[in-house]
């Protein structure tokens, strides 16, 4: 009987398949045992005849696996002394935090603990809020101008790009914020963006440090809430009355680093913020060296009226970020944005996003600057504001008056949705229950307000109704499937 060569370490407990690839198997086995230190660094390693012998596989299984050690750098030979295991910088590697203790890791607890649910996928059904008409988007025109674009790009454009965007669209978008906000701005002020939520996430990211406190409204964009809690913030929430965001609340909240605001058309009641308040914003911003991040996500939706100037138009020193979308105007998918920056931030902000995505798709941004030179964006834009009027309309006009426990529909003047208010939280989840089972959507007021709310809880119920998703017809087949749901009359 012949008895196996004595190894100078014990690896015995190696096991190969022999249906798999043997040195790839011989290769994990070993760096595992390297990794974890069990094959300390200096420890030499049995000759390939001898661990050959020992595994019953050929030599050249064993030279395979040992080169591959050698080619990163796992182990390292030394000339008439064999194989060595390399001395590697901390060679124990504790195990990875899984999903139910992100304790290991305060980045990985936040992002646990304010985990942003997705948007509602597929075709658009009423009501659903946050989406356009863009069942009217101008495909036919748009693929003409991306089917141009690429029949013969560039090749300067080609490369690796600005990560602050590109230079033409930059400038359509400063030369359209100044014609429809009243707002002047250089296009070196503006980076672009995959949509509103990466210019607040960016916003988060370099404007606040763990533990800072942030003001937001309440109710308000919880998207927005949660970005900003997993750079670290405290999220201190700031109430809502008819006239916007209340500074003198802001002012109470004490010591705050930055305010989030929807002002042109506060998100989810719908409120316009007062040209006062827009004032006493600013005043406070100067005052306490913060940052005030505003988010015209559907600006231009107007229905009556003049437009009050946005806070960064009304902004004299520098302490206003404004954020704009095209997925409101175009189609959500389309993940187009922009930032207005203070200029000391466009070079850190442009910087930043370089480090998550290089630069946007080029093709998005070539074709939306080509649409808006010809005229195509704005056209747009007053068929979808008219369409959007329309839909509201029908709205208003179909809705039930008879509903129990939810008060009249608002005056809408602005935006794509509104906000109504129900008697209770248990009245609200009725009615949201029953239109989901009608194939209606209806969103609830109370998943707006932040969980550690001051303001009782029954007092925070409501229904969030978006008007622009479909068709007049659809909207009255909605409200006809509602009232069988509620159990109204006829």
């Amino acid at each position: 009987m012949v008895r196996p060569v004595p190894l100078p370490v014990d690896l015995y407990g190696i096991q190969l398949d022999p249906a798999l690839g043997l040195a790839r198997q011989l290769y994990q086995a070993l760096r595992a045992r390297i990794l974890d230190g069990r094959l300390a660094g200096g420890t030499r390693l049995p000759a390939s005849r001898d661990l050959a012998g020992l595994l019953g596989i050929s030599r050249n299984t064993v030279t395979r696996a040992f080169d591959q050690l050698y080619a990163e750098g796992y182990v390292e030979g030394r000339v008439g002394a064999g194989t060595y295991v390399a001395e590697l910088a901390a060679v124990v590697r504790p195990a990875p935090p899984s999903s139910a203790d992100p304790g290991a890791s305060p980045a990985l607890q936040r992002l646990v603990t304010h985990h942003l649910n997705p948007p509602l996928e597929g075709a658009p059904r009423a009501f659903r809020v946050g989406v356009p008409a863009f069942d009217l988007f101008p495909f036919e025109t748009w693929a003409r101008l991306s089917a141009r674009f690429w029949r013969k790009p560039s090749p300067a454009r080609l490369g690796y790009g600005d990560p602050a965007g590109d230079a033409q669209l930059r400038e359509l978008i400063a030369a359209y914020l100044r014609n429809s906000r009243g707002l002047h701005c250089d296009p070196a002020q503006i980076v672009v963006t995959c949509g509103a939520q990466q210019a607040i996430s960016l916003c988060a990211q370099l404007l606040v440090q763990p533990g800072d406190r942030v003001a937001i409204e309440n109710p308000g964009y919880r998207a927005a809430g949660h970005a900003f809690a997993v750079a670290g913030a405290e999220l201190n929430g700031i109430a809502v009355d008819d006239e916007g965001l209340d500074a003198a609340a802001l002012e109470r909240a004490g010591d705050c680093r930055l305010a989030y605001v929807t002002p042109s058309h506060q998100y989810p009641t719908g409120v316009v913020l007062s040209l006062a308040r827009r004032l006493e914003l600013l005043d406070w911003a100067e005052r306490h060296d913060a940052w005030i991040v505003e988010d015209d996500y559907d600006g231009e939706y107007r229905y009556s009226g003049t437009p009050l100037a946005p806070l960064a138009a009304l902004d004299r020193q520098g302490r206003v970020l404004y954020v704009g979308t095209f997925c409101k105007i175009a189609f959500p998918a389309l993940r187009l944005g922009y930032l207005v920056l203070p200029p000391a931030l466009v070079e850190p902000f442009a910087r930043r996003r370089a480090l998550d995505m290089r630069h946007s798709e080029i093709g998005s941004q070539a074709v939306m600057a080509e649409f808006i030179a010809a005229g195509h964006f704005q056209r747009h834009i007053r068929r979808m504001r008219m369409a959007a009027r329309s839909r509201r309309d029908a709205l208003l006009a179909g809705w039930p008056t008879d509903v129990p426990g939810c008060a009249p529909l608002p005056r809408v003047e602005a935006g794509l949705h509104l906000c109504v208010r129900v008697d209770g939280l248990a009245r609200e989840r009725e009615l949201v229950t029953a239109a989901a089972e009608v194939g209606v959507e209806v969103g609830a007021l109370s998943d707006y307000w932040l969980a550690d709310s001051p303001e009782p809880a029954e007092r925070r119920a409501g229904l969030v109704l978006g008007f622009a998703a479909v068709p007049e017809a659809q909207i009255a087949a909605a409200i006809a499937a509602l009232r069988r749901a509620w159990k109204l009359a006829e």
